[in-house]
C-alpha cells in the first residue's frame, strides 16, 4: 500500500503520536519511514532597526546552532521511539523553511507516498481547529495526508 512515509516531528506529544501511527503503518506494509523536523529561518526584529548599525551575524549563528541542536534532539527522540517499535527510521532536518514547505519538500525529495503529521505543532496545541501548518500541507499536497489528533 505505502512504500515511503514522511512523518513530521517537532518534539511535541502529538507529533510522537503521529510517529507511532506512521511506524505502525510501516510495520504492516514494509514501508520506509523518514522522520522530518523543520526549523524556521532566524530573524531579528527590533524597533528602529533601520537606524542601528549592529552586526547580528553572531546572534543569528547562535540561534541557528541552537535550532540545529534542538532538531538533533527531536530526531534522536524519534529514533528511540522507532527502536522501541522495532522499525527502521531515517531522519531528516530541513532548516530555514516553514514547517509546511519543509514537509512538502521532504515528501517530494524522498519519493514519499504518504505524509503523516499531527493536527497541531508545538505552537498550536491549545487550538481547537486544525493547525495552520497542517492545513497548509493538506491544501498543497498531491499525496495522501494522515492527520493524527
Amino acid at each position: 500500500m505505502y512504500s515511503s512515509i514522511i512523518c513530521a516531528v517537532d518534539g511535541s506529544e502529538l507529533s510522537t503520536k503521529a510517529l507511532t501511527h506512521a511506524l505502525a503503518l510501516a510495520a504492516g506494509t514494509n514501508a520506509k519511514v523518514t522522520a522530518v523536523t523543520i526549523t524556521e529561518p532566524s530573524v531579528i526584529v527590533a524597533s528602529g532597526a533601520q537606524m542601528m548599525m549592529v552586526d547580528t551575524s553572531s546572534v543569528i549563528d547562535n540561534l541557528d546552532q541552537a535550532k540545529a541542536e534542538s532538531a538533533r534532539a527531536t530526531l534522536t527522540a524519534a529514533e528511540a521511539v522507532a527502536r522501541d517499535k522495532g522499525v527502521a527510521l531515517a531522519t531528516l532536518h530541513i532548516s530555514n523553511s516553514t514547517a509546511a514547505d519543509g514537509i512538502l519538500h521532504a515528501a517530494k525529495e524522498q519519493g514519499a507516498d504518504l505524509i503523516v503529521m499531527g493536527s497541531h505543532g508545538r505552537r498550536g496545541l491549545g487550538r481547537l481547529l486544525l493547525g495552520s501548518q497542517a492545513s497548509e500541507v493538506l491544501s498543497h499536497s498531491s499525496l495522501p495526508v494522515l492527520i493524527v489528533k
